[in-house]
């Protein structure tokens, strides 16, 4: 039986992997005998990433902590970007342009291409909270449009490592905490970029969960665990996305260092899952020569003493075969071949929509806010006549998040330079003009709309008092290189939200955050809207959630903690609070340190599930405008589980439900297997069927080293997760065991 079930995974595919593998197969040919007229040196110019930027033109005094490979000239031919390989034009190879991605075409600080801007996309946590595959596949569409007019071939894009720390500095470029949901999010924006002709990665390769000691940690988990969270979600996106390359992290696992690893990349990616395209390091994450070239390392980026520098001397004296250089250049030309790239060269000047692109971005935003909180307060109702809102530049502009990823958005910004001076206030958090303000007083010029900055809570709780409603915008910069030191908000805004809650508790909280936050002020407030990081348009998208002109559809895909004390780590292991900060962790020293993670395969939810804690808000939790009834809910085996039910709109407003199917295997905790996200009208009933993936019903078994599916009964639901007390519906069906392969 489980083999026609393994199977099902199979025939939902074929008919795309088949299109794929003739295209492989062409361009497969083609990489050959471009790479065979290549010489010896020609190949291994494939493989040596320069920085595509140099910061001699900043015009600022640079500290010592700034490498060397940042303090020099753009090379001639660069773009001025994240990295580039110059063409071997003689066989008609392009020159590598790769550009920091994901949230757009990245321009770290405005610098490195000057008053170049693009469109800024949302965060990937709001790409994520959609739970809309063919959003995500039209923001990786308008990614790789931008990239490719710009002149960039290699964008990346793609982050994928899990939160298991939700005070993670970069949890704002992944998607969440659930491995198919964060899979099959990059693996469909990784898609879209590279149907533009653009190579694009996925990263961190791999538990690169937290930016502290990134350099140094060493993460510390079992092949079970690992194969059934972390590397399944790469695994997800892999096989959705196909992406040319994949970057491999900074850490070590399990004693090794990622891109120095032969389980991650020879037994793994390249194994395993017969991954064809190639391996980059991440920056600076290069430690050998022959070791990770055996590993499965094919390309080494910047870095200030660079390894792949004596690697036709090792070749000469037979420490690395010219077939493995071969090999590596093959894996490289493949992955540009297999995109068009090559055929479909990227040339800057190209045109580009800027409204079009827009229009998109404030799709991501306007599905991916979540409404945690909700007492009535929102909509603003048309009786709501006097409103005040308070901080956050709600004026000026929405935040975004700092570091590699940095987008200088259509439009322009400014800079919240608090605090900062130097290379730091260069970087400092990025704003957007995209003021909320504005958008709402365009939305609603029959209310009278007045603005404090909240610089005194005091007097912000004395306007808010009067008012019909308050609106206390916070924010939080979440930064590449550092974790949080508090899961607070920053500048006393705890204390703002409080005091005007306090005074009227007709306030609404909008967060423009990139990681969970705690909120002591939680019960004072009578609305809380989750805006992420919104992106190129976040003032208008922000304003027509809280109008009700368009209704509410998010839903998390990380749990907020109600305390840190219920996380696996209840501190940040390896973070000194009194150390130094700084962007991109530049010159921080960290000790090596070890990175154990007890919760296993259980990250997030599933934590919380077995721990029996309550978290604040849980997976998946987001509210609406209107409200949706589950019935007839029945579960079906066989070759596949999946759950049937009827979903009705039982309020009086058009709304999108996103109904997730969570599955356990015989005393086991839950995980999604499956979602639909359904848009009905008032009144509106339709039938839905999830299927489970069958890929969330497998376990490793490390004795056999391979996959197997229990015994027993599975236990369904239909709902959110950490918990039963708010499911619509639960079933159970038995299954005989049997091994399963992939």
């Amino acid at each position: 039986m489980l083999k026609r079930f393994v199977g099902l995974l199979l025939m939902t595919t074929t008919l795309t992997t088949a299109a794929h593998a003739q295209a492989l197969a062409d361009s497969d040919a083609r990489a050959k005998a471009m790479v065979d007229a290549m010489t010896l040196d020609e190949q291994i110019g494939l493989m040596r990433t320069q920085a595509g930027f140099g910061l001699l033109s900043l015009g600022i005094p640079l500290p010592p902590s700034v490498p060397e490979s940042m303090r020099k000239s753009t090379p001639p031919g660069a773009l001025g970007s994240a990295g580039y390989v110059p063409a071997v034009e003689r066989v008609g190879m392009p020159a590598q342009q790769m550009s920091d991605a994901s949230l757009g075409v990245g321009n770290l600080g405005g610098f490195l291409r000057r008053g170049d801007e693009a469109t800024s996309l949302p965060a990937t946590l709001a790409l994520a909270a959609t739970f809309d595959l063919d959003l995500a596949r039209a923001a990786g569409d308008m990614l790789g449009a931008e990239a490719h007019a710009k002149g960039f071939n290699v964008q990346l894009a793609g982050g994928v490592n899990l939160t298991r720390e939700p005070r993670n500095g970069r949890n704002f470029e992944y998607a969440g905490e659930d491995p198919l949901l964060a899979g099959q999010i990059v693996g469909a924006q990784v898609a879209g970029i590279q149907g533009r002709h653009v190579v694009s990665t996925v990263k961190h390769f791999a538990l690169n969960a937290q930016e502290t000691g990134r350099f140094v940690h060493d993460a510390r988990m079992d092949e079970a665990a690992l194969r059934e969270s972390d590397l399944l979600a790469f695994e997800i996106a892999i096989a959705r996305g196909k992406p040319g390359s994949v970057m491999c992290a900074y850490n070590r696992i399990n004693g090794l260092y990622a891109c120095e690893n032969p389980f991650l990349l020879g037994k793994v990616l390249k194994g395993d899952w017969k991954y064809p395209g190639w391996v980059m390091s991440d920056w600076g994450a290069s430690h050998s020569l022959a070791p990770s070239l055996a590993a499965g390392l094919d390309q080494e980026s910047p870095q200030d003493e660079p390894y792949f520098g004596g690697l036709k001397a090792a070749v000469e004296r037979g420490e690395v075969s010219a077939e493995r250089v071969r090999e590596a250049a093959l894996r490289i030309v493949r992955g540009f071949q297999s995109v068009g790239a090559i055929d479909h060269p990227a040339t800057p000047g190209g045109a580009i929509d800027k409204d079009a692109h827009a229009e998109i971005a404030e799709r991501v935003a306007l599905q991916g806010m979540v409404l945690l909180k909700n007492d009535g307060v929102l909509p603003l109702a048309t009786k709501v006549r006097k409103i005040v809102v308070i901080g956050g530049f709600a004026d000026r502009g929405v935040l975004s998040g700092g570091g590699s990823s940095q987008v200088m958005p259509y439009g322009g910004h400014f800079l919240d330079k608090r605090g900062r001076e130097g290379i730091a206030a260069v970087l400092s958090p990025v704003y957007g003009l995209s003021s909320p303000l504005e958008a709402l007083r365009a939305l609603r010029p029959d209310a009278q709309i007045i603005f404090d900055d909240g610089g005194d809570p005091a007097r912000a709780a004395a306007l808010a008092k009067d008012a019909d409603l308050a609106i206390v915008f916070a924010t939080r910069a979440e930064e590449e290189g550092m974790d949080a030191l508090s899961p607070g908000l920053p500048y006393g805004q705890d204390e703002l939200i409080a005091a005007v809650g306090a005074a009227n508790p007709k306030t609404a909280v909008v967060l423009e955050t990139g990681n969970p936050i705690l909120m002591p002020w939680l019960s004072k407030v009578g609305a809380v809207l989750q805006a992420w990081y919104p992106g190129q348009r976040g003032g208008p998208a922000i304003a027509r959630i809280l109008t009700g002109e368009v209704s509410p559809s998010g839903r998390l895909p990380m749990t907020f903690p109600a305390t840190m004390e219920q996380l696996p780590r209840p501190q940040v292991p390896g973070l000194d609070p009194t150390a130094k900060r700084a962007p991109l962790g530049l010159g921080v020293k960290v000790a090596p340190f070890a990175l154990d993670f007890p919760e296993g395969a259980d990250a997030g939810y599933r934590w919380f599930e077995r721990t029996k804690a309550r978290p604040l808000f849980s997976f998946g939790h987001g509210l609406t405008y209107t409200r949706f009834g589950y019935s007839k809910l029945a579960a079906q085996g066989g070759e596949g589980l999946s759950a049937t039910f009827t979903l009705t709109n039982t309020g009086e407003r058009a709304g999108a439900e996103v109904a997730q199917l969570y599955v356990a295997p015989p005393g086991g905790v839950h995980r999604l297997a499956g979602w639909a996200r359904v848009e009905l009208a008032p009144g509106e009933s339709r039938q839905v069927t999830i299927t489970a993936d069958p890929r969330l019903l497998l376990s490793w078994d490390a004795k056999a080293g391979g996959w197997s599916r229990e015994a027993g009964a599975y236990d369904l639901y239909v709902g959110k997760a950490a918990g039963s007390r708010d499911l619509p519906g639960k079933a159970k069906l038995t299954a005989a065991t049997q091994g399963a392969s992939r």
